[in-house]
């Protein structure tokens, strides 16, 4: 039987194979530019909104000097301000961190189970009007966090929460003042509302045939198949109450009482203002969040990606 494969100098030498290996080519170092040219862009971007960042740190270490002055490297390294602001001396700094923990825990944990719970009727219960609502409360979105300031001032007054009657009571009052204004988060509502339309309608549907009650479907199938996003939505809540400022400001006279990131104002002073230790605790403010940020970056990426996939 006589061969009849094609010699190889036969396919080089076909003008069509040339032409298209050439056009290949020419694709690929056309994919290659655009990808050199995205990066660049990308890593520029990225060291403009790092560099503020950088200058902070870079501050915080040098002891002398104009803080004003663009650098790139500290003229000299030192602790003092970083020790200034451990010492207490201007502001009562661990008792500050004290009080950033617990308004953290406490924001998250009330934040987190009402978004979970209220979502789920939204996302899986059928009753007259449920997308009104849903839509109703979403249009809130557009309205700033500082609209409600004197509506939730009035509400704290008339639920009794800035009484006072003794030290224990009054700071677990405060800290509830601080606290539950922001406790209904449509946000986490969107957010979990997102999720839970994700999960198959068939396991609801499996589970209400067994005689489960809907609490338990809520325990049992919503919670677990939701928990990356409850936990991307757990750090975006930690974040907000660790870095709460205006409210904690206005809601908190006693100045041992506010969070850090409001407490650290009073390391400015009314004639004075050490800026090297302002920045000292700028830093210091950031490290938490970089930590659980860094803990639960799975969850987090994992968790936005589902909500808006469902």
């Amino acid at each position: 039987m006589p061969d009849t494969t094609l010699p190889q100098t036969a396919l080089v030498s076909d003008p069509h194979a040339q032409l298209a290996a050439q056009l290949k080519i020419q694709r690929q170092r056309r994919e290659r530019l655009r990808n050199a040219a995205a990066y660049a862009v990308l890593i520029l971007i990225a060291l403009i909104m790092l560099y503020p960042f950088y200058w902070t740190l870079v501050t915080s270490l040098e002891p002398t000097g104009n803080i004003y002055e663009a650098k790139i490297l500290p003229t000299a390294v030192s602790l003092r301000n970083y020790l200034e602001v451990f010492s207490g001396t201007t502001v009562p700094f661990w008792r500050l961190i004290l009080n950033s923990v617990i308004i953290c825990i406490l924001g998250v944990t009330f934040t987190t189970t009402l978004a979970t719970l209220a979502a789920y009727p939204l996302a899986r219960m059928r009753f007259p009007g449920r997308d009104l609502i849903f839509y109703s409360i979403l249009i809130l979105m557009v309205l700033p966090n500082e609209a409600g300031l004197i509506v939730n001032y009035i509400t704290t007054i008339k639920l009794g929460l800035l009484a006072q009657t003794s030290p224990l009571a009054d700071a677990a009052r405060q800290y509830l003042a601080v606290v539950l204004p922001g406790a209904a988060s449509i946000v986490g509502l969107f957010l979990l509302r997102q999720a839970y339309l994700g999960i198959p309608q068939e396991l609801i549907e499996a589970a209400r045939i067994d005689g489960a009650r809907e609490l338990t479907i809520w325990r049992r199938i919503m919670l677990p198949l939701a928990t990356p996003t409850i936990a991307a939505f757990a750090i975006l809540e930690f974040v907000a109450y660790w870095n709460s400022f205006l409210w904690a400001r206005v809601m908190l006279p006693d100045k041992n009482m506010l969070p850090l990131s409001a407490g650290l104002l009073e390391l400015s002073g009314t004639f004075s203002t050490n800026s090297r230790a302002v920045m000292a605790g700028a830093v210091i403010t950031i490290i938490p969040i970089l930590i659980v940020f860094l803990m639960g970056q799975k969850y987090f990426m994992k968790g936005l990606e589902g909500a808006v996939k469902g």
